[in-house]
């Protein structure tokens, strides 16, 4: 019905109806949005509180002193890169080499490595260590058995080790050390992109790959590489001795077989863990002393790498463009 001045109220009423019920679902909308919130939150402080509370509670990894061990074979794995962060780091196969002499009735420990290098400093570390122990130690022999691979730091640590076995087809070698990159220079140019880079100190951008290098900065890095490579044939030498039959190529970075390497003298032997402990050692049974990361360690990293990446997203993804 029109009101005096020929309007009709109807509409209006029902857009006002219509407004209210789009204000009280978006009302709606955002205290389910804050419950989501707030569920989310707790559950993450539980989860957290779970963790510390497992990592309180839980047994640590025990080796128990090797006490009550029978007459046994000794074995450690050095398995993938050998880096700081690794199932391969210097502290884990440490632990599990340090561990395996301790033991009693210990008639020999193996190395048992798999490996195509890596860090240079971590492989330093558990050759030093080696040969720490086998001095403490002059009655368990420490061999060192390849499997696949042993290429580059890898080989820096079995050079320490009493024997070296490997199979005929194992690939030995690759005694030299790298630094890899990429320079993007042309094709920047090409782009049209112009490199920004401040610094305090003449060379602390060296190597930068936005940037062409310079012939000082380019020798620089390579006496450092040398010096390294220097310090990785001493370490070959000193520990291999008289078997060593060097050669032009031994030191270049080359690698070989399992039967060439013997030839060499970078191998002693042919045989897998299995036979060195029961025909060499005279021990069969081998009890496998590697630090291997428990549960609570492994859920912990891979949790917490997980939630910062989520709260990464969660602080920062609305501000990225």
């Amino acid at each position: 019905m029109a009101d005096p001045n020929g309007n009709n109220p109807e509409p209006t009423a029902r857009s006002a109806g219509w407004e209210r019920q789009v204000l009280e679902r978006l009302a709606f909308a955002a205290l389910e949005e804050q419950r989501r919130a707030r569920r989310w939150k707790i559950a993450f402080r539980a989860t957290i509180l779970l963790l510390i509370l497992l990592a309180l509670f839980a047994q640590p990894r025990e080796w128990g002193g090797g006490k009550g061990l029978a007459h046994h074979t000794a074995l450690v794995d050095l398995d993938g890169e050998i880096a700081a962060e690794q199932a391969a780091s210097a502290d884990n196969v440490v632990a599990g080499l340090r561990a395996a002499f301790e033991a009693n009735n210990t008639a020999g420990v193996i190395l048992r490595v798999n490996s195509p290098g890596g860090s240079p400093v971590q492989s330093r570390y558990v050759y030093d260590e080696i040969k720490r122990l086998r001095a403490k130690y002059p009655k368990i022999p420490l061999y060192a058995v390849i499997s696949d691979m042993c290429a580059s730091g890898c080989y820096y640590i079995v050079a320490a080790a009493d024997k070296i076995y490997a199979d005929r087809g194992s690939l030995v070698g690759s005694i030299g050390v790298l630094m890899n990159g990429f320079g993007f220079t042309e094709a920047m140019k090409k782009l049209g992109i112009e490199r920004r880079l401040l610094t305090a100190g003449e060379h602390k951008g060296i190597l930068d790959p936005f940037g062409p290098i310079k012939p000082e900065e380019r020798l620089h890095a390579q006496k450092m590489l040398n010096n390294i490579h220097r310090q990785f044939i001493e370490a070959v030498r000193e520990g291999r001795g008289k078997a060593l039959k060097e050669t032009k190529d031994m030191f270049s970075g080359l690698f070989w077989t399992g039967e060439q390497a013997k030839e060499l003298g970078l191998v002693d032997e042919f045989g897998s863990a299995a036979h060195v402990a029961r025909d060499v050692f005279e021990a069969e049974e081998i009890v496998d002393f590697t630090f291997r990361e428990g549960f609570v360690e492994r859920f912990a990293r891979r949790f917490g790498s997980a939630m910062g990446e989520t709260m990464a997203l969660r602080l920062f993804g609305p501000t990225l463009k």
